[in-house]
């Protein structure tokens, strides 16, 4: 089976982190030839060059829609004969198209990792129409797309436990940061629009004026200036902020709660990593009661929803797992058992190559 994979970039993401794991299965099995696609060189999985899959860089030069490549993504995939292309992302979907009609080539369409509804992407019906199979990663996301469901289906993100065998210890990671409070709370998410820090931090602030016993993580990169200034200088050691880190498991590990809120008027989530990678470590997880949370998050059992843009709710939510040791860690154990069953890295390759296989017969 020859498989033409095609994404932007591989950055730091989920998606992304996706991508490199269904890879390196797929390369590791040795019944599948792969070849990779992207249309900016930015590459931060550097374990995907010990992979020996062929990488071309078609990058956009002059334009941000850029009708070259059209034909440099047909040059590839007709010198590399694949039998299905597997498309990252809706550009990229539309450059491939042309590709798909005039080689027959069956096409998966990936495109949909969030659950935000945009009626504004470009040809998104042309291109649904084209698309063999259109995956998403939550059933939000193909609601929220409007997805023709007779051709659609849904994989959910898989984790791989390999990731958490080489994490840190809890006394190096505490002294790396500066950690000295009994309890840690951690968000990992950029700095950007979608993602809501003013209701964590918020939330942070309020509980700190009653005690100062838990210190709050921020982790992720982007421009988080206007964030530190909402701290007062007498909590700023209570608040850290991290920046980007790229052994962050091992960040969360330290962590008694891990949260994600979500800014709903630009974003829905789609299965979050970060809430996965908190759930593998034991932790319950509090976040937004929107998009692909719902799927992910059981209500009491591993975790809290909570309403968009609650500081209070999130700060009540923290706190009584904080004080309710017990029920912090039956949840904890609960979202570790979800994860093994439900969100699996073996379960994720096996329903992808049961897509191929329905696809090439």
């Amino acid at each position: 089976m020859r498989i033409l994979f095609f994404t932007e970039n591989l950055r730091a993401g989920g998606k992304e982190r996706r991508i490199i794991e269904l890879l390196k299965n797929l390369k590791s099995s040795g019944d599948v030839e792969i070849e990779l696609v992207l249309t900016k060189n930015l590459i931060h999985y550097e374990e995907i060059y010990g992979l020996n899959i062929p990488i071309h860089i078609i990058e956009r030069k002059f334009l941000k829609k850029d009708p070259r490549l059209f034909f440099k993504f047909f040059k590839i995939a007709k010198a590399f004969k694949p039998d299905i292309i597997h498309v990252w992302g809706h550009m990229v979907a539309v450059y491939a198209v042309p590709t798909k009609l005039l080689l027959g080539v069956p096409l998966v369409n990936n495109e949909i990792v969030d659950s935000t509804q945009n009626t504004r992407l470009i040809g998104k019906n042309i291109v649904f129409t084209v698309s063999d199979r259109i995956i998403a990663n939550t059933y939000a996301g193909l609601k929220a797309y409007d997805a023709p469901m007779e051709k659609s289906g849904v994989i959910y993100n898989g984790f791989s436990f390999d990731r958490l065998k080489h994490i840190g210890t809890a006394e190096e990671v505490r002294e790396r940061f500066g950690v000295k409070s009994p309890f840690v709370v951690g968000m990992v998410a950029s700095f950007l629009n979608y993602k809501d820090y003013a209701t964590y931090i918020k939330a942070a602030l309020m509980i700190l004026k009653n005690r100062r016993d838990i210190s709050f993580l921020c982790i992720g990169d982007g421009d988080d200036s206007e964030y530190k200034k909402m701290v007062p200088d007498d909590l700023k050691s209570n608040v850290l902020f991290l920046g980007r880190q790229s052994k962050v498991e091992s960040i969360m590990n330290i962590c008694d709660i891990g949260v994600l809120t979500t800014n709903i008027n630009f974003h829905g989530e789609g299965i979050s990593n970060a809430l996965m990678e908190f759930m593998s470590l034991g932790k319950p997880a509090i976040t937004t009661n929107f998009g692909g949370s719902v799927e992910l998050i059981d209500e009491d059992e591993t975790g809290f929803l909570i309403e968009a843009f609650n500081p209070a709710q999130l700060a009540e939510k923290i706190t009584y797992l904080i004080d309710h040791e017990q029920e912090r860690h039956r949840m904890g154990q609960n979202a570790h058992r979800v994860v093994e069953k439900k969100f699996s890295l073996d379960n994720m390759v096996r329903l992808f190559r049961e897509e191929y296989a329905n696809l090439l017969k």
